[in-house]
């Protein structure tokens, strides 16, 4: 009877036993339904239930706006130095750095240029995950720069922004970069060269109130927050109750604030329709 001393592996207790889920689930912050992310990636980020448009990356956004993903980019190694040195919870160029491990980017705003359907334009987009976007003396020159390079070559600008606004640990320095942005924009205006500007959720601050609102052409995503200060400031500042809906984008298409309110997967198509009609 050998078989009684086979020596068998132990069975393993149901509590040692791990199902390994973390970040394939993602639950949607307007329906609250839980999904799967991969069925996600074929509708772009976009509930499936509700149509809430989650936010993505920069990097996702140049490679779907693109033709075949292909783009050339620019002013990659732009980074800054701590002008002020900055400390809050941990110090500026200590958040910098982690952010820069974290995203792979030097800083919140990626700027390439590429054929799109056929067409050169450049197209800056903002990374919500870096420091939440925010404009500071980098993403400020940065675009400057992209629009530089618009007036050089006679083309059309597209920025899609995402931004918690200026950045506060750069303090006056990144309010600059609204001015600075502005004037060079007033160049591309009178050359006649279209600059549209979309805008997701959240766009907001500094970001509203400089080159966010000064497109040609001013879209949106469905249901983004679009505004300067945020909706509990300004009731708590008026103390009055904000109407449903106030500083969502269908609400600014409604009171003339913006042009047009764009589905994700129509983009990139509304915009190519856009620049004919701009003569390009």
């Amino acid at each position: 009877m050998a078989w009684f001393k086979k020596q068998k592996a132990p069975i393993v207790p149901i509590r040692d036993r791990t199902v390994r889920t973390e970040g394939l689930w993602q639950k949607c912050e307007q329906c609250k339904q839980t999904l799967w992310k991969k069925d996600l990636e074929p509708t772009f980020h976009v509930c499936p239930q509700c149509g809430f448009h989650f936010r993505v990356s920069a990097g996702e956004r140049l490679a779907r706006f693109f033709d075949e993903g292909q783009y050339k980019e620019f002013d990659r190694d732009l980074v800054s130095d701590d002008p002020l040195q900055f400390v809050d919870k941990k110090a500026y160029s200590r958040r910098l750095s982690d952010m820069q491990a974290a995203s792979g980017m030097m800083d919140a705003l990626l700027a390439g240029e590429g054929m799109v359907a056929g067409k050169t334009v450049c197209v800056c987009a903002m990374e919500p995950s870096f420091i939440s976007g925010s404009m500071g003396v980098v993403v400020g020159e940065k675009i400057t720069r992209a629009i530089e390079r618009c007036l050089e070559k006679k083309h059309p600008l597209i920025i899609i922004s995402c931004s918690g606004g200026a950045r506060m640990q750069e303090g006056a320095l990144s309010l600059m970069q609204m001015a600075k942005i502005t004037g060079a924009l007033a160049r591309m205006d009178r050359e006649r060269l279209p600059y549209i500007s979309v805008m997701t959720n959240p766009t907001t601050g500094g970001v509203t109130a400089s080159y966010a609102m000064l497109g040609d052409l001013n879209i949106a995503e469905p249901g983004a927050l679009i505004g300067f200060a945020g909706p509990r400031v300004i009731e708590q500042t008026i103390r009055q109750k904000l109407p449903p809906g106030f500083q969502r984008s269908e609400f600014l298409l409604q009171h003339g604030m913006l042009d047009a309110i764009v589905q994700r997967k129509d983009l990139k198509d509304y915009c190519v329709k856009a620049l004919e009609f701009f003569g390009f």
